[in-house]
């Protein structure tokens, strides 16, 4: 763990990535403490400018709404949506990845087929499409994201376990009696961890931008304060409000780039040669 939190720091953009997911989450939890009200509450003027007023700081929506509760209510629902449906993806993808690339043959062939059909789909207008037939809910919008997310995850697998199957301690595992499930679980998935959790933190910022275009549509939970909803709701007021769409915007800016930045630490920390590359 020295060695990995060491290789990881030495990319100071994984740090500053780390430190603006730690706001971001810690804002979300104290939401409640600073913001105890609902965010859908009006509680001041419509149209107040930022930093105008000391209960307000930045400023209020078209029906005088507190921006900042909405951003701090907000960061809940995207981090639960980005890490939820990231984990429904992961669940997915690699029994599907794993199986075709250890198995071969027809198990390949039809599991391959299966991945290719929702890769050639367009993956936001699938989500859309998904979305608008169930109810628009946050579960719906997880679910839609983790059914169009899950195919790169399975690519991913499939080459890892294929490149691995011929390797010596995979073939004493096989002369030893043991199954092609407990070879998977017990050998092949924990040597193909590393790549798949650096995957997982893209798929997470991915799946943020997701929920915010959905929730832009009027495609989101109508019960949960989120960006993409604060975003839309200040689109027609551009010329006179700009900062109800301006601060949400920053804000998914920040997660996604966040998540980013740590994908690229834990790209370097988790192999070394391509961060002794980079030096």
């Amino acid at each position: 763990m020295k060695e990995f939190w060491k290789a990881y720091a030495a990319n100071r953009g994984a740090v500053v990535g780390l430190i603006i997911l730690a706001v971001v989450l810690l804002g979300s939890i104290t939401a409640p403490f600073f913001f105890p009200t609902s965010p859908w509450d009006m509680v001041n003027m419509p149209f107040v400018a930022p930093f105008q007023d000391e209960m307000t700081p930045l400023g209020t929506d078209t029906l005088g709404r507190d921006i900042a509760a909405g951003l701090a209510h907000g960061a809940y629902v995207s981090l639960l949506v980005g890490v939820i449906s990231t984990v429904v993806s992961l669940a997915i993808g690699i029994p599907i990845g794993a199986l075709a690339g250890y198995f071969g043959g027809w198990v390949d062939d039809v599991l391959s087929r299966i991945t290719e059909f929702f890769q050639v789909i367009p993956s936001f207008a699938f989500a859309v499409v998904l979305v608008a037939i169930f109810e628009p809910s946050l579960w719906s919008i997880i679910t839609a994201i983790a059914l169009v997310s899950w195919p790169p995850v399975a690519r991913l697998l499939r080459g890892e376990v294929m490149a691995l199957r011929h390797r010596e301690f995979i073939e004493a595992a096989q002369l030893s009696g043991q199954s092609g499930l407990t070879i998977i679980r017990r050998q092949i998935l924990p040597n193909t961890i590393s790549p798949v959790i650096v995957l997982a933190s893209m798929m997470v910022a991915t799946a943020i931008l997701t929920e915010s275009a959905l929730d832009f549509m009027g495609l989101g939970d109508p019960n949960v304060m989120s960006w993409g909803y604060i975003i839309g709701a200040g689109r027609t007021v551009l010329a006179q409000a700009w900062w109800v769409s301006f601060f949400p915007g920053v804000a998914i800016l920040l997660t996604v780039l966040a998540f980013n930045l740590i994908g690229e630490g834990l790209n370097d920390a988790l192999n070394p040669r391509l961060a002794k590359r980079r030096a």
